[in-house]
């Protein structure tokens, strides 16, 4: 058995990335989230806001592949040309590439990223889906950004349609066709710490068991 991979993909507002950190806490497991994204930042020098508007555009993929083959051609092939943009399709390998650097080092829990597509053929892997009602995830977003629900309910559809709309052209897939998980969990009804203690507790016996 090499190491574990525990991919953890989530809807907007369900908590999942607070349920991933405590399950790391629970097994003892670093857990990867923005520090994929601030690797990326320093090697493409992007900001934040620049990899979500790349991750809503709707790319052809075609168009996309030329585009990248002309600046990586024209910057001799290298990556060291500072004016060049980043295109979603590089911005994706370049993400693939980290979550899979990172499972070769160590176990871990990697949140995001369509981390259930990159290690979909890894016997290893175990990909988690966390969802919520829509009113439970209006609620924390509220709360979490200060803002009223109805502006709370704005945000959680376009990151949901942004998170959706890159899945689909990289993974060919949709976030939400829970035959890409191994585990599917709505988790209004119950605490971040009652979910965490139950994937864990299973995880564990799944480990013990071999994977």
């Amino acid at each position: 058995m090499g190491n574990m991979i525990i991919t953890i993909n989530r809807e907007n507002g369900s908590g999942g990335r607070e349920i991933a950190r405590r399950l790391g806490e629970m097994l003892g497991l670093k857990v990867y989230d923005k520090s994929i994204l601030e690797e990326i930042v320093q090697k493409y020098k992007l900001n934040k806001e620049d990899i979500e508007r790349i991750k809503a555009q709707k790319t052809n993929l075609w168009s996309d592949f030329c585009q990248f083959y002309r600046q990586f051609s024209a910057a001799g092939n290298s990556y060291q040309n500072e004016d060049r943009k980043i295109t979603s399709r590089e911005l994706y390998y370049a993400e693939a590439q980290i979550m899979r650097n990172l499972a070769s080092q160590e176990s871990c829990i990697i949140v995001g990223r369509s981390g259930f597509h990159v290690f979909k053929d890894n016997p290893d892997a175990l990909s988690i889906f966390i969802i919520a009602d829509r009113e439970a995830r209006i609620k924390r977003i509220a709360q979490k950004e200060g803002v009223d629900e109805k502006t709370a309910a704005k945000l959680i559809e376009k990151t949901d349609a942004a998170r959706d709309n890159f899945t689909k052209t990289f993974a060919g897939t949709s976030r939400y066709d829970a035959r890409n998980y191994d585990i599917t969990l709505n988790v209004s009804r119950f605490s971040t710490e009652a979910i965490a203690a139950f994937l864990a507790e299973n995880i564990k016996r799944k480990m013990a068991a071999g994977m």
